[in-house]
């Protein structure tokens, strides 16, 4: 049965990278470091009124995932950009600095090893997905004029999920925190992936590696940065949130996800948690994939 399931497993993740890239209508930049930088993607094709007026299009913004490390960019999501766009949704998929890519200090991994380039960059993967949503109402007037930014879905899928969970909440963040916002940002929802969503559950499941713990600069301050960056300590956001987590995920366990719930629920703020059977980590963001739809549909249902 193990091997049953490693081949499962295998089987869909080859699946999810197996399609070709997409390339995006438009790329802008958010700053000058070559990963701050947006692709769109315009809705296909457009809903048009009964004069054939274009029909402005709900904006889902895509943090990938790839635990925070270099060698997972925005390019697997691509397809998955594509998928949403021609389900009608206006999409930007944001790229961010992450770690392992030999420009910066990933910290200590606490193995042993010493300073090594690990999973993200502390503070730069929190800088850049920042200053690209406060960028983005702009960017989008000038890139996707058919995008209607009032009705903006948040999703991501595993580190992403976490980005996403953390940038719905940065309302909340400590008072010194240089990301903090003076209000709860102007979304219709976060639809989280597979998130990594509460550090504490998937430091104890050893979540990628170790990957939330490297994220945050290595053991020594993980306790100290938590604060700043796990999202199950930043609640009630007051922001619709939909979880949606695949029953047979052996890469962020379903308990994570559960957990978060779990601390919204003790908060006062009910959170959606979509279990899907038989499903792993990577048929979320598959379009060949069943789960996909599902994912589909809990974006549309906050965004329509």
């Amino acid at each position: 049965m193990p091997d049953d399931a490693a081949a499962a497993r295998a089987a869909e993740e080859e699946s999810a990278f197996s399609h070709p890239p997409v390339d995006p209508d438009v790329t802008a930049a958010y700053g000058d470091h070559s990963d701050q930088v947006i692709d769109f993607y315009a809705p296909r094709p457009g809903k048009e009124t009964a004069d054939g007026s274009a029909v402005p299009a709900p904006l889902v913004v895509i943090l990938h995932g790839g635990a925070w490390r270099a060698r997972y960019d925005r390019r697997h999501v691509t397809p998955f950009a594509d998928y949403l766009a021609r389900r009608g949704f206006a999409v930007a998929n944001v790229e961010y600095r992450r770690g392992g890519d030999g420009d910066g200090d990933g910290g200590d991994d606490g193995a042993g090893g010493g300073r090594v380039p690990v999973a993200g960059r502390w503070p730069d993967t929190f800088d850049d997905v920042a200053a690209a949503l406060d960028a983005l109402p702009a960017l989008v007037r000038a890139a996707l004029p058919q995008a209607d930014a009032r009705r903006t879905v948040l999703t991501g899928h595993s580190a992403g999920g976490h980005l996403a969970l953390w940038a719905a909440a940065r309302h909340l963040l400590p008072a010194d925190a240089p990301w903090r916002t003076d209000r709860p940002a102007p979304l219709r929802g976060v639809v989280a992936l597979a998130p990594i969503a509460d550090f504490e559950v998937a430091e104890e499941l050893g979540v990628c590696d170790h990957a939330a713990r490297q994220l945050l600069g290595g053991p020594s301050v993980f306790a100290e940065r938590r604060p700043y960056a796990d999202p199950a300590l930043l609640l009630p956001t007051g922001i619709a949130t939909t979880l949606v987590q695949g029953r047979a995920d052996t890469e962020v366990p379903q308990q994570v996800a559960e957990a978060y719930a779990e601390a919204a629920a003790k908060a006062g703020e009910v959170v959606g948690l979509t279990l899907l059977e038989d499903v792993g980590h990577f048929p979320l963001i598959d379009p060949a994939a069943d789960a996909c739809a599902v994912v589909a549909e809990e974006i549309a249902q906050l965004a329509w």
